[in-house]
C-alpha cells in the first residue's frame, strides 16, 4: 500500500482487561456511517503482566488476555467486509498463543484475514545475562534499589517495545496484529508510521502520533471516563461514553474526536486531564521517540473535535522500560464493619485485641495493616449509611504462615469481646463446618492464603530486545533498535515552587476543596503514582500545558 495523503482515522476500543467488550464489533459495524481505519486496544497492565506471567510460569492456563478475543469475535465479520486494520497487546505473557488462537478463529469463520505477532518483550534472559556480566545494576526507578538487593527470585521479564513492528507487519499485508508488552501508544504510532510511510528521522510527527495515542489508548477516559468534571456530562449521556478516535494528518497534525451519536465529550478538559494520565514531568519516553510536552495546548475546532498542538520531539531513550516478576508470598484479608458512634475507638478497640490474638504467629508475617475505608454519615439515616469497612491484610512468604488458623480464626474470635454491634465479615458459606476453617478447604474466601506477585522496574538497552514480527506463512521480520539515540538525566526538569497570590480586593476569602479550582487525574504506576492538575475553564478556549500544567510525584 503506498502512504496515503488523507489522515488516518485510528479508533480505540479498549483500555484495559475489564473494558465493556461492545466498542470493537460497534464500531467496526458503524463503519458506513463513521469509518475507521485502525482500531486499537489496550489489554495490558502492572497487574496483568504480573497475573499472566505466574500464570505461564505455573503452567496454570492460557497466559494471554481473553476478553480481547470476546472483543475480537463479533467484530471479525465487519472488520474483514471493511477493511479495518486491528493492533492490540492482548498477548500479555503468551502472544503466541493468543496469534494461534485469532488465527483458527478467523479460519473457522472462512475469512481471508492475515495476522501476525510481535515477540521481544520477553526478556528476562537478557536481564540475567547483563546482571550476571555485571554489565547493569538495574536500578529501580521507582525506588532506586538494585536488583542484586531485592528479596525476590524474578522469573519473568518484559520490556516495553515501540510501534514500528506493527508498521511492518501492516506493510507486509497484515490485517490483524497481537502483541505483548509494546508500550500503551505504541499500536496507535505502529498504525500511522505505516499509513503515512514515515522514516525513522520523522521525530515531530512520531512524538505527534506517541502523544495521540496516549490520549486515546486508555479508550473512555478522553471521552469523559474518570474525568473530575463528571457532573457536567449527566445531560450528554453519561450512561454509554463514547470511544476515542484520533484523526493524525501526514505531518503529525493531531484531532482527536469520538464515535458518532455517543454520549460523553471530547474537550480541552478531557483531553487535559487524560494527558496528564501517568505523566510525571516534560520528557514522555517511547521507544520510538521522546515527546517534549512543556509547550503542549489544546484547542476547541468544534463539538467533540480538539487540536493538539505544540508538541515538540527528541531522539528516544537508548533505553526501555522493562518490568521484572516475581512470586512474592501469600495475601490473605479480613473485614469488620463498626457501626454508628465512636468508630476511631470501636477499630481501636478491635485492632489491640486481634493484634493480641495474632502475636503467637506474627513473627512470620511480612505484612500487617490495619486500615478504616470511608466514613460513618453523620446523622445516618440507615444503618448502611453509618457503617466503615475496617480491613486487615496479612502478607507471608509462605502460605502456612497465614493459614486460616494463624489469621482468619485470631481476627474473629474476639467478637464476643470486643465492641457494641461488633461484626466481622462472617460469608463462610463455602465452609462446610467451623471445624473446617482451620484447614484450606475455603480458598475462596478473603481470610484464606492466596498468591501474590512482586513487581520491579528498571531500564534495559533497546539495544539487548530482540524485537521481531511473525508473519501468517512462517516468515518474519527483524525490527532494529534505533539507529540513534539520547541519553536523558534520570530526573525530569522541574519548575519553581508555586507562588500563593493574595487577593487583591476587600472580597470575602471562601475556604474549599482545591477541586473547586482545578481538575485533577491521578497515575497508576504501581509504588510511583503522580497527581496532575490543569485549571478549570469556565468558558470556551484553548488549554495551555505552558501555563497550568502541574504534575507531582508521589511515592507511596
Amino acid at each position: 500500500m503506498a502512504p496515503s495523503t488523507r489522515p488516518i482515522r485510528i479508533g480505540g476500543v479498549s483500555g484495559a482487561a475489564t473494558d465493556r467488550r461492545h466498542a470493537m464489533a460497534m464500531l467496526a459495524a458503524n463503519y458506513p456511517n463513521d469509518p475507521v481505519d485502525v482500531l486499537i486496544g489496550d489489554w495490558m497492565s502492572e497487574a496483568n503482566m504480573t497475573s499472566r506471567a505466574t500464570l505461564k510460569i505455573a503452567n496454570g492456563g492460557d497466559a494471554y488476555e481473553p476478553t480481547f478475543i470476546e472483543a475480537l469475535e463479533p467484530a471479525l465479520k465487519d472488520i474483514a467486509r471493511y477493511g479495518i486494520k486491528v493492533a492490540v497487546n492482548a498477548g500479555a505473557a503468551d502472544t503466541a498463543l493468543l496469534h494461534k488462537v485469532v488465527t483458527g478463529m478467523v479460519k473457522d469463520k472462512g475469512l481471508d484475514l492475515k495476522v501476525a505477532w510481535v515477540s521481544g518483550d520477553e526478556v528476562l534472559p537478557a536481564v540475567l545475562k547483563a546482571q550476571k556480566e555485571g554489565k547493569s545494576r538495574f536500578e529501580n526507578i521507582c525506588t532506586g534499589e538494585v536488583l542484586d538487593g531485592w528479596q525476590f527470585k524474578p522469573v519473568y521479564a518484559q520490556a516495553y517495545l515501540g510501534g514500528l513492528g506493527i508498521a511492518a507487519a501492516f506493510a507486509k499485508g497484515a490485517d490483524i496484529v497481537v502483541c505483548g508488552r509494546v508500550s500503551d501508544a505504541s499500536p496507535v504510532i505502529g498504525a500511522a508510521y505505516w499509513w503515512h510511510g514515515w522514516k525513522r528521522n520523522q521525530l515531530l510527527e512520531l512524538a505527534n502520533t506517541f502523544v495521540a495515542g496516549h490520549l486515546i489508548e486508555c479508550s473512555n477516559y478522553v471521552c469523559g471516563g474518570n474525568f473530575t468534571g463528571f457532573k457536567s456530562l449527566e445531560m450528554k449521556g453519561w450512561e454509554d461514553i463514547g470511544y476515542p478516535i484520533a484523526e493524525i494528518a501526514s505531518n503529525g497534525q493531531v484531532i482527536i474526536t469520538k464515535n458518532r451519536g455517543s454520549g460523553g465529550e471530547v474537550s480541552t478538559q478531557t483531553c487535559s486531564s487524560q494527558l496528564l494520565y501517568e505523566i510525571q514531568g516534560p520528557w514522555y519516553f517511547n521507544s520510538d521517540v521522546t515527546a517534549i510536552l512543556d509547550g503542549l495546548y489544546f484547542e476547541q475546532l468544534g463539538t467533540d473535535r480538539v487540536a493538539m498542538r505544540g508538541v515538540k520531539a527528541d531522539l528516544p531513550p537508548a533505553t526501555t522500560k522493562v518490568g521484572l516478576t516475581a512470586v512474592g508470598g501469600y495475601q490473605a484479608e479480613v473485614h469488620w464493619f463498626p457501626c454508628g458512634l465512636d468508630i476511631p475507638d470501636k477499630v481501636r478497640m478491635m485492632e489491640v485485641q486481634v493484634r493480641r490474638m495474632l502475636r503467637p504467629f506474627a513473627d512470620k508475617f511480612t505484612l500487617l495493616n490495619f486500615s478504616t475505608i470511608g466514613v460513618a454519615a453523620e446523622n445516618a439515616s440507615n444503618q448502611n449509611a453509618a457503617t466503615v469497612d475496617c480491613r486487615i491484610v496479612v502478607q507471608a512468604q509462605n502460605a502456612e504462615d497465614i493459614s486460616p488458623a494463624k489469621f482468619l480464626r485470631p481476627c474473629i474470635d474476639p467478637i464476643m469481646e470486643c465492641y457494641p454491634g461488633a461484626t466481622p465479615h462472617l460469608d463462610l458459606r463455602l465452609v462446610k463446618s467451623m471445624e473446617n476453617i482451620s484447614s484450606h478447604t475455603c480458598a475462596n474466601h478473603l481470610g484464606f492464603p492466596k498468591p501474590i506477585q512482586e513487581y520491579y522496574v528498571s531500564l534495559l538497552p533497546q539495544a539487548d530486545v530482540e524485537h521481531k514480527v511473525h508473519l501468517w506463512d512462517g516468515l518474519s521480520v527483524d525490527i532494529p533498535p534505533p539507529p540513534q539515540s539520547k541519553t536523558f538525566p534520570s530526573q525530569q526538569p522541574s519548575v519553581p515552587s508555586a507562588q500563593i497570590s493574595r487577593p487583591t480586593d476587600s472580597g470575602t476569602t471562601v475556604k474549599g476543596p482545591l477541586g473547586w479550582i482545578v481538575h485533577a487525574r491521578s497515575g497508576d504506576k504501581g509504588s510511583n503514582c503522580n497527581v496532575g492538575f490543569c485549571k478549570i475553564l469556565l468558558s470556551g478556549g484553548a488549554w495551555d500545558a505552558r501555563h497550568t500544567l502541574t504534575t507531582l510525584p508521589i511515592t507511596f
